[in-house]
């Protein structure tokens, strides 16, 4: 069996669990980790994490973070000056961050989100060099009341995240789930 497979499995047990009602946000937290070098896999089995999710009687939104970047710069008036000189990107960057919390908030409104939601993000991989996704779910996961589960392509040892196995690593309360389970 794949490890995208073993990964989808791990989730089902774990989605199965009975929902708290009292948890924090970052309590309510999954993040699915697993080998970057899966990516195109995961996504061809994308419909699997929903089908599971909705087999244990839980209603389910993707929200793909793939292009937003390139969204979001296509609306920046100096647009073309900062591909000119990217370091001039670093001053607005904070701007991405807060164009990508509107539009998240205007798209569970529209879908009517509530307590009994997945709400799956997928394509954080394209957040790398951008923004860190720590930062990036400390702002989304307060506007989500059921559960925000991060496909994360990397790694997790030892309580620590590393989006596609970068140096850089943080610790965050979520709960990991992997091709071996929840932990």
């Amino acid at each position: 069996m794949s490890k995208v497979k073993r990964l989808i499995d791990s989730y089902g047990r774990f989605i199965a669990l009975p929902w708290r009602d009292d948890a924090a946000a970052a309590q309510r937290v999954v993040f699915c980790v697993y080998p970057e070098t899966e990516e195109l896999r995961l996504r061809a089995n994308l419909g699997e994490f929903e089908l599971v999710t909705r087999q244990n009687d839980h209603e389910w939104l993707a929200f793909d973070l793939t292009d937003t970047f390139a969204l979001w710069m296509a609306e920046q008036k100096y647009a073309k000056g900062y591909f000119r000189s990217p370091a001039k990107l670093a001053t607005v960057i904070h701007r991405y961050l807060d164009w990508l919390e509107a539009r998240f908030t205007a798209e569970l409104s529209a879908q009517g989100v509530g307590d009994n939601h997945v709400v799956t993000l997928y394509g954080v991989g394209s957040l790398f060099g951008l923004l860190k996704v720590k930062e990036v779910v400390d702002r989304l996961a307060p506007h989500v009341s059921g559960r925000l589960a991060v496909l994360f392509p990397g790694s997790f040892e030892n309580n620590n995240y590393r989006l596609l196995d970068g140096y850089d690593g943080w610790n965050y309360l979520a709960t990991p789930i992997t091709a071996d389970g929840a932990r």
